[in-house]
């Protein structure tokens, strides 16, 4: 980064005196002899306020002869503006040097220049000579760089910029960790511990609520800091010159020199390595119940869609759409439930964990948790390969790619495990409907997320990323003669010699079941390849559909080794099934306990 000097004399001579200024910062005494041109030097980062290295170039133009307002208007800055991006215009610092030869102050012809550019960050009058104000000039340089005015405050209009209160809204609403509009005490005490490694002593809120009570009426309320007069605290410390308090703010809640947050704030790195998948930890989980609680503002245990929006405020844009509803548990209103809630960003976590990290930065996980990044809240799985050898894991998503011919019932499947029944699909929109369905299942008493994903059936072309998964669902249609044909063209091109699981699913089991046009029956498919028996499902019922088979598929998942063997023992089956249904009324119960005190 680089600050621009402009040097002038009081009484505008030619050799306005650059390079004594750099000989007598540096050497600390007026030079005897002033050389034509300074050589390059760095000042190192310990020896200055702001601890920064700073480089000085001493310049030998020859600007013309003229008055000061001529070579510095006229001439300087329309030479430098036109050699740099608009938006991205250096910080100026208008210098008066020589001072020790006039008795008057140039200030009153300074002042008009200045109001005139924005890019003029400070004036200071200065004497090589007598080393009036050379360190002082320096570090003005150094803080017009690193805390520049422009970025945050119009002087025209004696306001903020909007980039700048969008930002510290933003902050605003992460530090309210209740979400009731106000910073109290311990928020604000929070707040000035992340930013400033120091809490405030209670006299000191009470000087700062005083003084915003003194020049607005709704800038405190219930003795708690309201956005407004938190925005008008940091306008404050811009006009008062303490530009380098909200540029300290912004910059711990990610912010660069473009109020932008950074690419490393808001994307950490994280090496994944192959086979291996990315699930939110512990202290993620507890995070974002918190997020969750502080945005469920009636305490119905499900967002509606003004309080989805209102979590969403602190993101530039809303990362939901309308299918997250048909990807994740809904109550009867629609509205995402708690567990929806956490389902859904687990499924974007094992999907996209940089979106995921993305999201958690601009919720501010990093600093509300005080962790170096984003990234203390993901964790990687061991490679799969170890999980087969070790015949145990210690992983909680299982994904299940659903293949079938279409209209074999693949979307039917998907949102019977979001316990919704036939009726209940039919009213689903065309543009919202999900390829994903994910919510938890028990296995021995273990909670897992259970991943569904549709996939397209193109036969002739299936990704990497269709084939990757933990366990298979071939769906058929039992009403459909030659809807069995595809899982069984897919089964032997894809599957055959694969390790992964499979099982078929006999779909529209309501409805009267045709001999299917294939060589084998769906049946003796299965004892041939030496996988369970077709499963019957439908989703066409009364109540919500029986899940029971979504918790076999996540203990196949959990166990493939054993999928050829003790899958096809329906004691292992019963063992599974009631560990399930035990622990999920447990959880259950659980559950509404843990709502009932938050």
């Amino acid at each position: 980064m680089q600050s621009i000097f402009f040097c002038f004399s009081c009484f505008c001579t030619a050799k306005v005196g650059k390079t004594s200024l750099i000989m007598s910062l540096v050497s600390e005494e007026f030079p005897d002899e002033v050389p034509l041109r300074a050589e390059e030097i760095t000042i190192p980062a310990d020896v200055t306020p702001e601890r920064v290295p700073t480089h000085i170039v001493d310049y030998s133009g020859k600007p013309p002869l003229a008055s000061l307002s001529s070579s510095v208007t006229s001439h300087w800055i329309p030479l430098i503006n036109d050699r740099t991006d608009k938006d991205s215009r250096v910080p100026l610092i208008l210098v008066g040097n020589k001072s020790d030869l006039v008795e008057h102050s140039s200030m009153e012809t300074i002042l008009p220049i200045m109001n005139q550019y924005q890019d003029i960050e400070t004036c200071v009058e200065c004497s090589a000579k007598n080393l009036k104000n050379i360190s002082e000039l320096f570090y003005y340089a150094q803080k017009a760089v690193l805390h520049p005015t422009g970025p945050l405050y119009c002087p025209e209009e004696k306001e903020m910029k909007s980039s700048c209160i969008k930002a510290l809204t933003r902050i605003f609403k992460v530090s309210d960790l209740d979400n009731d509009g106000i910073l109290n005490d311990n928020e604000l005490n929070f707040f000035q511990r992340t930013c400033f490694n120091t809490p405030l002593a209670p006299q000191a809120l009470e000087d700062v609520k005083n003084v915003v009570r003194r020049n607005m009426t709704d800038g405190v309320k219930d003795n708690g800091l309201t956005l407004k007069g938190f925005l008008f605290l940091h306008t404050l410390f811009i006009q008062r010159g303490r530009h380098e308090t909200t540029w300290t703010v912004l910059r711990r809640f990610g912010y660069d020199d473009d109020l932008e947050l950074t690419q490393e704030y808001l994307f950490p790195l994280i090496k994944i390595p192959p086979d291996c998948t990315t699930e939110l930890n512990h202290n993620a989980y507890l995070f974002l119940q918190s997020v969750f609680d502080k945005h469920d503002k009636d305490r119905d245990c499900a967002l509606s869609p003004e309080e989805v929006k209102d979590l969403f405020k602190v993101f530039p844009y809303m990362p939901w759409g309308p299918d997250v509803n048909n990807t994740v548990c809904t109550n009867d209103q629609g509205w995402i439930t708690y567990q929806g809630y956490l389902s859904q960003w687990t499924l974007t976590t094992y999907l996209d964990v940089q979106r995921s990290l993305e999201y958690l930065g601009y919720l501010g996980y990093s600093i509300i948790y005080e962790q170096e990044s984003q990234a203390a809240a993901i964790t990687v799985t061991r490679n799969k390969r170890i999980d087969l050898q070790k015949k145990q894991t210690q992983r909680s998503v299982f994904r299940c790619n659903i293949l079938g011919a279409r209209g074999s019932g693949k979307s039917g499947f998907l949102q019977a495990f979001l316990g919704r029944n036939l009726q209940r699909q039919r009213k689903i929109r065309e543009d919202h409907k999900s390829f994903y369905a994910i919510s938890t299942t028990y296995v021995y008493g273990q909670e897992k997320y259970l991943l569904l994903h549709e996939v397209m059936p193109d036969f002739d072309f299936l990704s990497e990323a269709d084939l990757a998964c933990d366990v298979v669902c071939l769906v058929y249609d039992v009403n459909n003669p030659s809807s069995f044909e595809y899982c069984a063209r897919v089964y032997k091109q894809y599957f055959i010699d694969s390790k992964t699981p499979c099982m078929l699913i006999a779909a529209k089991s309501d409805l009267h079941e045709v001999r299917q046009q294939y060589s084998l029956s769906p049946l003796e498919f299965c004892r041939k390849h030496k996988f369970h028996p077709p499963q019957p499902f439908t989703c066409n019922t009364t109540d919500a559909p029986n899940k029971d088979i979504y918790t076999r598929l996540t203990t196949m998942a959990m166990y493939p080794h054993m999928a050829q063997a003790d899958l096809k023992n329906s004691t292992f089956w019963l063992r599974a099934s009631v560990g399930a249904t035990v622990f999920a009324v447990l959880g259950f119960a659980m559950y509404r306990a843990l709502l009932k005190q938050r």
